[in-house]
């Protein structure tokens, strides 16, 4: 509920002094602040729009949609024009656009580093992050749209629930059956580390599963984020054998990494740059020598 007071209204402090009536000193003070509080905030809000010309803003025009309000269920664009200085990101861009035009517009963010993957968007027409994205590099213009092949919640905010599925479908963990009795430690030589290392930077942003034409055409396809999930544990060498194998197994299937037809989207848009197609053609030869059978 709003508490700012409405042009033309009174508070009660202020018509007991249109009446004559004594004010207390603390709420005379108290008023006064009020007043030039409110008097900084508009002269802030007037020379932040009055700074505001072609050289130093930025132009973003960023989808809309919410199917809970009438008028707001025609997807459509609104145009933010926010100040831009060295270094802004798309992400600081959305918040100036948010905090000070729309507070209804709706995304997700949170480390702002890189690293959490949750403000995955469709920039220009490419899947990037939001904290990563210099609009520095971006023609204005700039276009902002929730990534595509993906139900849209809200604005820019996408269901995530089915690449979350189907990266839980290969089982993203060493399985407790392979660990050794007792508190063994579980080494790993420096060489199968430097093997499985760029698979492990995975942030789980989906923009590799957004990329992707098999897995916007194929709902069942696996996709190249849990493949190289299935990778970072199937090249693990202190990945059991019998684990391994059930891994490959899932991979083997018609959905899994037989379905890649080595497009290289998906390694384009990466934001961590992991190879991630060079490691689905890797398990399609650990699948094919898997089969493999000499008489």
């Amino acid at each position: 509920m709003s508490t700012q007071i409405q042009e033309g209204e009174q508070t009660e402090d202020e018509q007991a002094e249109e009446q004559g009536e004594s004010v207390p000193a603390n709420q005379q003070r108290r008023m006064q602040e009020k007043r030039e509080r409110a008097d900084s905030e508009e002269r802030q809000r007037e020379e932040a729009e009055s700074s505001l010309d072609d050289e130093d803003t930025r132009t973003l025009k960023v989808f809309r949609y919410d199917p809970e309000v009438e008028g707001k269920k025609d997807p459509r664009f609104d145009e933010f024009v926010v100040p831009y200085r060295k270094g802004m990101t798309v992400l600081d861009a959305l918040m100036w656009a948010r905090d000070h035009y729309d507070s209804s517009l709706t995304f997700r963010h949170s480390c702002r580093q890189a690293i959490c993957g949750s403000d995955a968007l469709f920039v220009n027409g490419r899947q990037r992050l939001g904290c990563k994205t210099q609009l520095s590099d971006l023609q204005n213009p700039v276009r902002i749209e929730p990534l595509p092949h993906q139900e849209v919640v809200k604005d820019l905010v996408v269901d995530m629930q089915h690449f979350y599925d189907q990266m839980d479908a290969v089982e993203p963990y060493f399985n407790d059956d392979d660990v050794p009795d007792g508190l063994e430690e579980q080494r790993q030589t420096r060489e199968n580390r430097e093997k499985i290392k760029m698979s492990t930077r995975c942030i789980w942003c989906g923009a590799c599963m957004s990329s992707c034409n098999i897995a916007a055409g194929q709902n069942e396809y696996l996709g190249p984020a849990a493949i190289n999930k299935a990778y970072r544990f199937a090249m693990d060498e202190r990945e059991g054998e019998a684990m391994k194998q059930e891994r490959l197994e899932i991979l083997e299937q018609e959905n899994g990494v037989w379905r890649c037809q080595t497009q290289f989207s998906c390694t384009e848009v990466c934001p961590k740059d992991i190879p991630l197609t060079d490691h689905i053609q890797e398990l399609k030869r650990e699948a094919v020598k898997n089969n493999l059978k000499f008489w």
